[in-house]
Order: C-alpha cells, then sequence, then structure tokens
C-alpha cells in the first residue's frame, strides 16, 4: 500500500483479542456476507427454506447467495457509474431493475448484486421489518457490534476517507453496514468461529463451488464461492492460505476481510481497487 493512503487494519489472533483501527469505514460488499449469515439464521427458524424458488424470481436463496441464479447486474450499466459520479441520487429500486438485461440461464457462476437485493427484500418479509432493523437484530447486535446499516448520505458522515464522505449509501440496492476494520473482523470471526450459527448452517456458508474470475495483479491462486463467502487460496511466495471471507470494493475505498485457520484480518484502503487490500490480508495471515 502507498504511504498517502488510508489504511485501517486489525489483526485477531488465537487468542480472539483485536488489535487494530477503530476508524468508520463502508464495507461495501462483505456487506453480502452479513446477507448470507442473517439468511441461515432464518432458516434456523424455519422462515426461510434456503432451496425453494422465490415467488416471481424462479430462483432460490441458496443460487442467490452463491450468484448462480442467472441475474444481471446493475454494475453492467454504464448510466449506473455515471449517476454515481455525478454524485445523483440513487434510481428508484424499480427503476433500476427496469433498466437490467435480461436474466439469463441460472447455474453459471456470474456476480450479481441484483442477487443480493433480492435476498435483502426477502429479509424484510420474514421479519416484517425494514432491512436496516432486521440486520441489526439477526446479526450485528447478537454479534457484539457497534456497525449499522447506512441509508442516506448523513449515515456516511463517520467515515475517516472523503472521498465515502459524499457517496449515497442507496446505491448499493442490497444494503451497505458501514464500521470499523475491527468490527468487520470480529463479525467474520464470529459467524466462521462461534456458535453464531448451527455447524449445519457454518458447513454450508463454506461448502465453495470453483468459479474462474481474473486475478491478475491479485493474490489468489485458486478462487471459489460459497454462501456469501470469496473462497479459496492466496499465495504469499511459497505458502499457500485457504481463505473465506469477503473482498469489497466502492467508488472511494476498498477492502478484504478474511479469515484463515486461527486468525482474521480486515485491511481496508482509500485505493478503490481491492487488489492492494486482500495483499496486505496475505501478508499478515502469512504471518500467522
Amino acid at each position: 500500500m502507498h504511504s498517502n493512503e488510508m489504511s485501517l487494519v486489525t489483526e485477531i489472533d488465537r487468542d480472539g483479542a483485536p488489535l487494530g483501527s477503530s476508524a468508520v469505514t463502508p464495507w461495501w460488499s462483505f456487506t453480502k456476507t452479513l446477507i448470507a449469515a442473517a439468511t441461515m439464521r432464518l432458516v434456523e427458524r424455519r422462515k426461510v427454506s434456503v432451496d425453494s424458488d422465490l415467488d416471481g424470481i424462479g430462483a432460490s436463496p441458496r443460487a442467490l447467495l452463491q450468484h448462480r441464479a442467472g441475474l444481471p447486474d446493475y454494475g453492467w450499466l454504464p448510466t449506473y457509474h455515471e449517476a454515481v459520479r455525478r454524485g445523483d441520487d440513487p434510481w428508484p429500486e424499480d427503476t433500476m431493475l427496469a433498466a437490467l438485461p435480461p436474466s439469463f440461464a441460472a447455474g453459471n457462476f456470474s456476480y450479481s448484486n441484483v442477487g443480493y437485493l433480492h435476498l435483502r427484500r426477502l429479509i424484510e418479509r420474514a421479519t416484517n421489518a425494514p432491512f436496516a432493523m432486521a440486520l441489526q437484530d439477526l446479526v450485528l447486535v447478537p454479534l457484539g457490534l457497534s456497525a449499522r446499516v447506512a441509508y442516506d448520505r448523513a449515515a456516511m458522515a463517520a467515515c475517516v476517507n472523503p472521498a465515502d464522505l459524499i457517496y449515497h449509501p442507496g446505491w448499493v440496492y442490497h444494503g451497505l453496514v458501514v464500521g470499523t476494520a475491527t468490527d468487520a473482523a470480529l463479525a467474520l470471526r464470529r459467524i466462521l468461529a462461534s456458535d453464531f450459527l448451527a455447524p449445519s448452517s457454518r458447513a454450508a456458508m463454506q461448502l465453495a463451488r470453483p468459479v474462474a474470475v481474473p486475478t491478475v495483479g491479485r493474490p489468489w491462486s485458486t478462487t471459489g464461492y460459497g454462501l456469501g463467502l470469496m473462497m479459496g487460496t492466496m499465495a504469499a511466495g511459497p505458502q499457500r492460505i485457504a481463505v473465506a471471507g469477503h473482498s469489497a470494493g466502492g467508488p472511494g475505498s476498498a477492502g478484504a476481510v478474511y479469515h484463515a485457520a486461527s486468525r482474521t484480518v480486515a485491511v481496508f484502503t482509500a485505493d478503490p481497487s481491492e487488489a492492494p487490500a486482500e495483499h496486505e490480508v496475505c501478508k499478515r495471515l502469512a504471518q500467522g
């Protein structure tokens, strides 16, 4: 990482005590891991069936969680990126959905924020509560976190990176959690290595299917995706480290939150590319 970049780092070793940053940052797509955990808690309560197709979607929550539902993504739309750069307010959800290209055959991996929008709506229906409240009750509070869902520009005011302060979190249609790097590391640690979820739920989340994605300039040697988890191996020189977690990127910052064996590391930087944060995570995990 360059010296002029924001660098927020938290490391949790075998003893479980976090050492790291208390500055606030958007968690971007690491929010997907929390959505997956919330979904599995609802499965455990028999309020959601992970393998039953959702009305109007034609895909199951499992397929949505794995990005295998054949859904397009609004990140494909040039007009979306132009609107974000201008600082526009987010489009209404129905307007965004109407602008998407058609869905395609399900089964193959295709990363889609839209799939997680449908999961957010599922969580809202199952809990009869707004997403921010539902995620707080299902995940954030039980995990002992101070992080919260951001719903307007004012909710970004605590972020340490100036570029994030002007961003409207409504552009992240599945929801955007804002919190510290320490909370991000604790969240992943407690989802994967505590009794927060039933053993069967943890196993389901970590049952990864291989995916072929670009890895040039990134530390990945093998790649896969579970339920809301990026998984595979990262390479630190000759060392190969099996990891589970999620990378996170937005217009003004990026991050990587990963767990390996008994060590968890979260890194967020002001570089909008995820690669520097992933490399820093890999380096620190290799030291464990």
